[in-house]
């Protein structure tokens, strides 16, 4: 008994040593006052929990420097209950995001929705922002 005790109270210890992966709020990271839209070429596509992310190059108008944006989106459950699957948005694809750009002023938004231009097909992307206000 004591030496269940025991391996009981050192799995324990153990876990509480790790880190835990904190999950922030969309007020605590995007700003609603600060929205976005983006026309933009998808680089890099990440069907992750707990969010989606979709990367998109954004060019600037007046200056035409191309900046990466991290585009976060709801989680995959999320998503594929809004009609998405891992191949909806894909690398190449021209998209038109909106949302809300990060507080932190680095090249992060949260999207509302995507427009694949190919195609016109409006996606939702599952925001935790329409819960904000």
């Amino acid at each position: 008994m004591r030496a269940h005790m025991l391996f009981l109270v050192g799995t324990l210890a153990l876990a509480a040593g790790r880190p835990v992966v904190a999950h922030h709020s969309f007020a605590a990271e995007f700003d609603v006052n600060q929205p976005f839209t983006f026309d933009g070429t998808v680089t890099k596509v990440e069907w992750t929990n707990p969010h989606a992310f979709v990367y998109i190059d954004v060019v600037d108008e007046q200056t035409k420097a191309t900046t990466n944006w991290a585009i976060e989106l709801g989680g995959p459950n999320v998503l594929a209950r809004n009609g998405w699957s891992r191949t909806t948005v894909k690398v190449g694809d021209v998209v038109v995001v909106q949302g809300s750009k990060a507080r932190n002023g680095t090249p992060l938004g949260n999207a509302r929705s995507i427009v694949l231009k190919s195609t016109g097909q409006q996606l939702f992307a599952g925001s935790s922002q329409d819960n904000v206000r």
